[in-house]
C-alpha cells in the first residue's frame, strides 16, 4: 500500500524516539495537586467547589465557562485547600484549584475495571453528552472541546474521521505506547466518534516509523470488525501530525484560507483523544489522566519514562520521581522540540493536554543570528506554502495589513522555518507574535459585524 503525505513543504528531523520500548507506568499520587482552570481551548472553566470542600476523584470541581470550554474534575480525592492563581508553564498566573490528596476513592458511577466494553450507545445524544460531562478535548495539542468538534454545524457533513496516530514530533512516543498498550479501546472510541458523525469513514494514520502499532491497530480493527474503518500508512516526515497536513495526505483535500476541517467533510481527532472518549462513553470515567513522556537527548536509555499520570501533578514531582533534572540540560520543554512550550518553572502542573518533559543539551542552544540571505529554504519547507521571511520583515516594519494579506494568520507554528534555516534567524518567535497582531485585528472586525 502507497505511504501517504501531504504536498507541500515538511522536513524530516531525527525523529529521537528513545522512550519507544518504555511501557506505560503509572506515577504515584503527590501529597497535593494543583488543578488548572484554563486547560482547554476556549474560555476559562468556573469553580464549582469551595475552599474546605471534600472531593472524589472523577468528581466535577469546575463548569465550563461558554460554549466553547470544558467541565473539569478532580483527579484525586481530598480536601481543597484554596482556589487562586498560581504560575502555569510559561509563567503567567492562572487560577487552579489546590487540592490535599487523602486517599484515592472515586465518585460513584465510574468503570475503573479493564474488561473491554465493545456495545456502543445507540442514543447520539447520550454520546455528546457523556463526552461533554467528562470533560473531553482534543489531545493532540489544541485541546478543543470534543462534544463541540463532534457536532458540525447545520449543513455541515463528516466524510471521513482521521485518527492521528503520527506522532511526528521528535522525541514523543506517549501516543505511541497507548496505541500498542490500548489499542483496543482506541479502536473502539473511533467507532463510537464514527456513530455520531453519521457512520462516515474512518482513517487511522500511522507514520512508518512504527510498524508495530501499525499491525496492532489493523490487526484490531480487523478482530473487533470494523469494516468502514482502515489504517493509512503515513510517510515520516515532519509536521505529518498537523490537522490540515492529514487531510491533505488522507483525502486530497486543502482547506482554505480561514476555513475549518469540516468545509471539507474531515473530523480530525488524536489517537489519545479517542482513548479518552472510549472511557469517557464506555466507562463513564472523566479526563482526569493521560500519558506524558520523560526523554531527553541527556537522558540515558533507563532513565526515559511513559507515565500516565494525573492532571494537577507538578512537574517537580515527576522530575524528581523519574531520577532528577539532568546537570546537562540547558533547556526544559513541555511536548516535542518543534513544538513544545519551554518550562519556565517546574512548580507548573500537568494538564490534560501535557505530552512531555523534555530535557535538552547544549547541541540544541539558539546559535547566533545571522543575516538572512535570501536561500528560501524557509519558504521550502513551509507546509501552509507561506513566506517566512516576507513575514517576517513585515511584522519588523509593523505592517499588520500586509502581514494579513500575505496569510500569516494560517501559520500553524511548526516550527519548519526556523529548523531550515541556516542564519539562525527566529522566525517563528516574529511570525508568532505577527499572528497574534493579525488575529487580534480578525476578532476585532468580526465583533463589529
Amino acid at each position: 500500500m502507497a505511504k501517504l503525505t501531504f504536498s507541500i513543504g515538511g522536513i524530516h528531523p531525527a525523529d529521537s524516539k528513545i522512550a519507544r520500548e518504555r511501557k506505560i507506568e503509572v506515577l504515584p499520587l503527590p501529597d497535593r495537586v494543583y488543578v488548572s482552570m484554563f486547560q482547554h481551548l476556549g474560555a476559562m472553566a468556573k469553580p464549582v467547589v469551595a475552599v474546605g470542600d471534600t472531593v472524589k476523584a472523577g468528581q466535577i470541581i469546575a463548569e465550563p465557562g461558554g460554549f466553547i470550554s470544558a467541565y473539569i474534575h478532580s483527579p484525586v480525592s481530598g480536601t481543597v485547600r484554596s482556589i487562586g492563581p498560581r504560575k502555569d508553564l510559561a509563567g503567567f498566573m492562572q487560577m487552579h484549584i489546590e487540592i490535599e490528596v487523602q486517599g484515592d476513592e472515586w465518585a460513584e458511577g465510574i468503570d475503573l475495571t479493564p474488561e473491554l466494553v465493545t456495545s456502543i450507545p445507540e442514543d447520539r445524544d447520550f454520546i455528546l453528552d457523556r463526552i461533554k460531562m467528562n470533560g473531553v478535548v482534543g489531545l493532540g495539542g489544541a485541546t478543543f472541546p470534543t462534544h463541540v468538534k463532534l457536532n458540525p454545524p447545520p449543513g455541515k457533513v463528516a466524510e471521513c474521521l482521521i485518527l492521528n496516530g503520527a506522532e511526528c514530533e521528535p522525541f514523543l512516543t506517549s501516543d505511541y505506547r497507548i496505541l500498542l498498550e490500548r489499542t483496543d479501546e482506541i479502536v473502539v472510541g473511533a467507532a463510537i466518534m464514527q456513530k455520531v458523525l453519521g457512520g462516515c469513514r474512518c482513517v487511522i494514520g500511522i507514520e512508518e516509523n512504527k510498524p508495530e502499532a501499525i499491525a496492532a491497530v489493523r490487526a484490531s480493527v480487523a478482530r473487533l470488525g470494523y469494516p468502514s474503518m482502515e489504517v493509512a500508512v503515513l510517510k515520516k516526515r515532519y509536521p505529518q501530525g498537523g490537522e490540515k497536513q492529514l487531510i491533505d495526505a488522507v483525502m486530497h483535500r486543502q482547506v482554505k484560507s480561514g476555513g475549518l476541517p469540516i468545509d471539507v467533510g474531515a473530523v480530525v481527532q488524536n489517537v489519545a483523544t479517542s482513548l479518552a472518549v472510549y472511557e469517557a462513553v464506555q466507562k463513564n470515567k472523566p479526563l482526569v489522566t493521560n500519558v506524558l513522556t520523560v526523554t531527553g537527548d541527556v537522558l540515558p536509555a533507563e532513565k526515559q519514562h511513559n507515565y500516565l499520570f494525573r492532571i494537577g501533578v507538578p512537574l517537580s514531582f515527576i522530575a524528581q520521581y523519574a531520577g532528577g533534572v539532568p546537570e546537562s540540560a540547558v533547556k526544559m520543554v513541555s511536548g516535542g522540540p518543534m513544538m513544545g512550550k519551554a518550562i519556565a518553572n517546574l512548580d507548573a502542573t500537568t494538564v490534560k493536554g501535557s505530552s512531555s518533559i523534555l530535557y535538552l543539551g547544549e547541541g540544541t542552544a539558539r546559535k547566533s543570528e545571522s543575516p538572512c540571505i535570501r536561500c528560501g529554504r524557509c519558504a521550502d519547507a513551509c507546509p501552509m506554502g507561506l513566506e517566512p521571511f516576507l513575514l517576517k520583515s513585515l511584522y519588523k516594519a509593523g505592517d499588520v495589513a500586509a502581514l494579513e494579506q500575505n496569510a500569516a494568520q494560517d501559520c500553524i507554528e511548526c516550527g519548519c522555518c526556523q529548523y531550515s534555516c541556516p542564519s539562525y534567524i527566529p522566525l517563528l518567535d516574529n511570525i508568532r507574535m505577527a499572528k497574534g497582531q493579525v488575529m487580534a485585528v480578525i476578532r476585532a472586525r468580526n465583533a463589529k459585524k
